[in-house]
């Protein structure tokens, strides 16, 4: 599947992420489904997009645009466990499938046209056994790779040399289309092109690779090339270094998600070491598992761009997900002994030279790189991140995980949560909430009543040996939960607090505090600096 080699066939899931949540969720799918990241819509079915819907908007307005849309959380663990049952369908009657992203994959055609007469019954075969397990798709056919993913998402078999004359009409968004060909930026260069007056892929295409060269980045480089198609990875002479390949054998055998992504995390740490040292990086991976009783099972991740490690710990992960949980219906019986990742094709190292003024994420790539290497001396909890959690207090929004595990939050964070304290939220959130006591300008404790108002006005707090006169206040915010199980009900009420001068008011004193009122007096829950 690379340069001017043979044809490529691409199979497209419409929407994927859309699909993979509304099947978790058991949604129909008729119904209008959003998947949300970072309070912005990233996929959408065709039912929400009906209703005016698209990608970028915020759920605010996704919401108001379609009343009854059914706003899920974007998972990518989920999405790709719940693609392993195409892509097992698939590569059972046609081997050799590389999966792109979750929802895209694609494989050579030429020995599926021999195979099945034609380039057009190929993918008419390819279509009814994806229908076989309950998923729509789309497949496109041409020279080269991203043409191929291009025509899939138009179900467009593009004749053998026609692929630039296929492109050139289309516009120019269609080279960042895909998030699996086009690099994180890709959208900053399509802006820019449309800007300039680029409207189409062959306007793009009939600049020169010199003048294209020389004003953009290494990106607008290999979008050229894909709007020209040509070939984006130039096919390389010289073969694969030797003993790259790296595997694990596990005692006891595993037979849990948790415990196998571990293995595997591991397991990548290991490959991208041999990876440095022969020079090179992976573009193309193949993740093979052996169980105790002979069964083998294997899949092919090919990547626009060279892995991380942990690209391919995510990638790993994704794979023993799919098969230990058995959703392609090939579960394995056995506990998993043996795990393997060959490297199937590489790039040197110095394609991924930076430029001049260095590169995107380069800072944030050494800071996750030193982590690692912390996690590796003292364990996989010692390093541990965040993650936006539901909740109506700023304890209760935070998931704290391990690196490297799957980033899910406790509850979901795009659930109603009535009660929920408003914006912004503390800086600081204190693990162990001292305690404090809010007063009255004539020296009576504040309390909340029944009806979560103040008992009395607050004009100063105490906290041990010191003392503020309180410049404002906002709340009370009061929150009954689980009031329908006495032994887990919990009735509080918040309150931010403005702090002026006092006694112990110094150069590092907070200016303002979060306060939690649980019926018997208050406590320190939060600080904003």
């Amino acid at each position: 599947m690379s340069a001017g080699g043979s044809r490529v066939l691409a199979l497209w899931c419409a929407d994927w992420p859309a699909v993979a949540a509304a099947a978790t969720a058991d949604l129909s799918p008729a119904e209008p489904v959003a998947v949300m990241s970072g309070n912005r819509v990233v996929a959408c079915s065709a039912t929400a997009r009906a209703e005016g819907v698209t990608p970028g908007l915020r759920r605010r307005d996704a919401q108001a645009r379609c009343p009854r849309l059914h706003v899920l959380a974007a998972d990518d663990g989920r999405d790709a466990r719940v693609f392993e049952p195409v892509a097992a369908a698939v590569d059972a009657a046609a081997p050799g499938v590389e999966v792109l992203r979750p929802g895209l994959l694609v494989l050579a055609a030429g020995g599926l046209a021999r195979y099945f007469g034609s380039e057009e019954a190929a993918a008419e075969r390819l279509v009814d056994e994806v229908a076989a397990v309950g998923v729509e798709c789309q497949v496109g056919v041409a020279d080269e790779l991203s043409t191929a993913v291009v025509a899939a998402r138009r179900s467009a078999l593009v004749p053998p040399g026609s692929g630039a004359r296929f492109l050139a009409p289309l516009p120019i968004g269609e080279l960042a289309a895909e998030p699996a060909l086009a690099a994180g930026s890709r959208a900053d260069l399509v802006d820019l092109l449309h800007r300039l007056g680029v409207r189409t892929v062959g306007a793009f295409a009939a600049l020169t690779p010199v003048a294209v060269a020389s004003r953009f980045g290494a990106d607008a480089v290999a979008a050229h090339r894909g709007a020209r198609a040509e070939p984006e990875r130039p096919p390389s002479a010289r073969p694969l270094p030797p003993d790259l390949e790296v595997e694990m054998r596990c005692d006891p055998p595993v037979d849990r998600v948790d415990a196998a992504a571990f293995a595997g995390r591991a397991l990548a740490q290991r490959l991208h070491g041999r990876l440095a040292a022969a020079s090179v990086s992976c573009t193309r991976l193949a993740v093979h598992a052996s169980t105790v009783r002979g069964e083998h099972f294997s899949r092919t991740w090919r990547c626009a761009e060279p892995l991380t490690p942990d690209g391919t710990a995510d990638r790993v992960r994704w794979q023993l997900d799919g098969w230990l949980t058995g959703r392609s219906g090939s579960r394995p019986t056995a506990g998993i002994d043996l795990l393997q990742l060959e490297p199937v094709e590489v790039v040197p190292t110095g394609a991924l030279q930076l430029g001049l003024w260095g590169g995107v994420g380069a800072e944030d790539d050494r800071a996750r790189r030193a982590l690692t290497r912390v996690q590796g001396l003292l364990g996989g909890d010692a390093v541990r991140i965040g993650v936006l959690s539901g909740g109506r207090g700023p304890a209760e929004r935070v998931t704290v995980v391990s690196l490297g595990d799957e980033m899910v939050p406790d509850a979901d964070p795009a659930a109603p949560w009535p009660g929920r304290l408003p914006e912004p939220a503390p800086t600081a959130v204190l693990p162990i909430p001292p305690r404090v006591v809010l007063e009255s300008v004539d020296g009576v404790p504040v309390t909340v009543t029944e009806r979560g108002e103040f008992g009395a006005n607050p004009a100063r707090l105490r906290w041990g040996d010191h003392s503020w006169a309180l410049l404002g206040h906002a709340g009370p915010w009061s929150v009954d939960e689980r009031w329908w199980d006495r032994s887990t009900a919990r009735r509080v009420a918040r309150a931010q607090v403005l702090l002026g001068q006092g006694a112990g008011s110094g150069a590092g004193a907070p200016r303002a505090l979060l306060v939690l009122y649980d019926g018997t007096g208050w406590c320190v829950e939060g600080v904003y600096e």
